[in-house]
């Protein structure tokens, strides 16, 4: 057998004392990271390579108390909450340690080249009393920098209805939010944005809000009407500043009109322009002008109820222009003054009568009116409507004919009377009618023949007095003769 050369017996040596310091270094630095992680270890992104488990921790607190939550809120502004401020304190919970009893100290060669990542929630405390009163020092809960939703909302322009559009505001969710920043900080979120979570109060009610703009539609087409009722020297306007004050809404919450309210404007309009009964003013044939007391049955009078119906269907229908109340009654002018320009005028005490038709003197005749001696005085001092117009009539009670009747107080009234030949003067305080006017066939004809039902009658007693002596005794259809 031969033997190994010297310098074979030189390399083998060399060769056994590298492998058993290869081997030497391998178990110690085995023995290493047996309490020491592996190079490129990175745990929840902190680089732990060759730190001991305490160190590690040592690291987590340190990470802890560098943390900063940022709040973005509405508006772009934002604010920070600190683990300083936190107090955040790391809670061992023997993690770190698992993962170190995970790892395979022998396996090191392999971590030299590959990375070694691992992730661990990090069980962290902090007081809850200091979160809250950190949350409640911040700008964001402030009042002064608090405004408040409001609500998109219809609006008057002073032309029309219009929708203002909601105000958003910046008024947090106060426990949404704390709560959603306490999750933020136990699973280590760094920002937190407000808007975006869904923490803000939001309105209720948006400028898009299809229930609204159809109230909006429904209150500018109710207001569209501009009506006028002209009683020729004034007039009364319903328009859009008066139908705005009748909008209401219905149990649906539509809007309609509020009949109560245009019923009240229409009793308005009615007491100013109704002149029925009333007394009046009025310039006499003799110059002068009187004023006749109430108590008549000439003038005007609004059917309130069927006005009122008429006006609120016009409102709907969004009317332009002029419309006419519905009346009870009716007059011959529909100013101030509804006596007019055709009517009959008897003053008492002058025993005189005037006829005008269209503003023209058509009749001025002496006539003979209730006999004051026997207490037929004819009703004087306020106007009447002539009530009827008969021709050759009978009259019933008595055995009188006459051809033109013309009544306008109950059974008082105007008509020829063929049994005189002598009128004016001073007949009517001893032989005067039952109450009638007394007056001459060609004057009643003609008087007959210019007004008709409805035209007034004024009769007064005299100018000083416009009501003088009333009647104490019933008139029953007049037929007085001389006698």
């Amino acid at each position: 057998m031969k033997k190994m050369s010297k310098g074979k017996k030189i390399a083998v040596s060399v060769a056994g004392a590298l492998v058993l310091a290869a081997v030497g270094v391998y178990f110690g630095v085995s023995y290493y990271y047996s309490s020491h992680f592996f190079p490129r270890t990175v745990i929840n992104g902190l680089n732990c390579a060759g730190l001991s488990v305490d160190q590690v921790k040592e690291k987590i607190q340190s990470q802890i108390l560098s943390y900063t939550l940022t709040l973005t809120e509405r508006g772009g502004q934002t604010e920070q909450l600190t683990g300083d401020q936190l107090e955040l304190k790391y809670v061992d919970d023997k993690k770190v340690e698992a993962l170190m009893e995970e790892q395979n100290p022998f396996a090191w060669p392999i971590y030299v080249v590959r990375q070694n990542e691992h992730e661990m929630a990090a069980n962290i405390s902090y007081s809850a009393e200091t979160l809250m009163q950190l949350v409640d020092a911040l700008a964001c809960f402030q009042e002064e920098n608090v405004t408040a939703p409001e609500d998109a909302k219809i609006t008057d322009n002073g032309t029309t209805f219009e929708i203002t559009p909601e105000v958003a505001g910046n008024t947090l969710k106060r426990e949404e939010t704390e709560q959603a920043i306490k999750e933020a900080i136990d699973t280590g979120k760094t920002d937190l944005n407000l808007e975006e979570e869904g923490l803000y109060v939001e309105p209720a009610v948006l400028s898009t809000d299809e229930t609204l703009n159809n109230q909006m539609n429904q209150m500018n087409s109710l207001t569209s009407a501009n009506i006028t009722y002209d009683f020729v020297d004034r007039q009364f306007v319903v328009n859009r500043d008066v139908i705005k004050e009748w909008l209401v809404q219905d149990s649906e919450g539509n809007y309609t009109i509020d009949e109560t309210k245009a019923a009240s404007w229409v009793r308005q309009m009615a007491y100013e322009t109704d002149t029925f009964g009333l007394a009046h003013t009025f310039k006499t044939s003799l110059g002068p002008t009187i004023e006749l007391k109430g108590g008549g049955d000439y003038g005007w009078v609004i059917n309130k109820d069927k006005t009122t119906a008429a006006l609120v269907e016009a409102v709907k229908a969004g009317t332009q222009g002029t419309m006419e109340p519905v009346y009870l009654y009716s007059a011959n002018d529909r100013s101030s003054n509804d006596i007019g320009d055709t009517y009959v005028e008897i003053c008492i005490s002058q025993q005189k009568m005037w006829c005008y038709k269209d503003g023209q003197l058509v009749v001025e005749t002496p006539v003979v009116t209730g006999s004051h001696a026997t207490g037929y005085d004819t009703p004087a001092g306020s106007v009447w409507a002539i009530d009827a117009k008969k021709t050759d009539y009978d009259f019933t009670l008595y055995t009188a004919h006459v051809m033109f009747w013309l009544p306008f107080n109950d059974q008082v009234g105007i008509h020829d009377s063929s049994w005189r030949t002598d009128y004016g003067g001073d007949i009517y305080l001893t032989s005067g009618s039952h109450g009638c006017v007394n007056t001459p066939y060609d004057a009643a004809e003609k008087i007959y023949n210019s007004v008709g039902i409805g035209d007034p009658v004024i009769v007064y007693y005299s100018l000083d007095d416009v009501v003088g002596p009333q009647p104490t005794q019933k008139n029953t259809t007049d037929t007085s003769a001389a006698s």
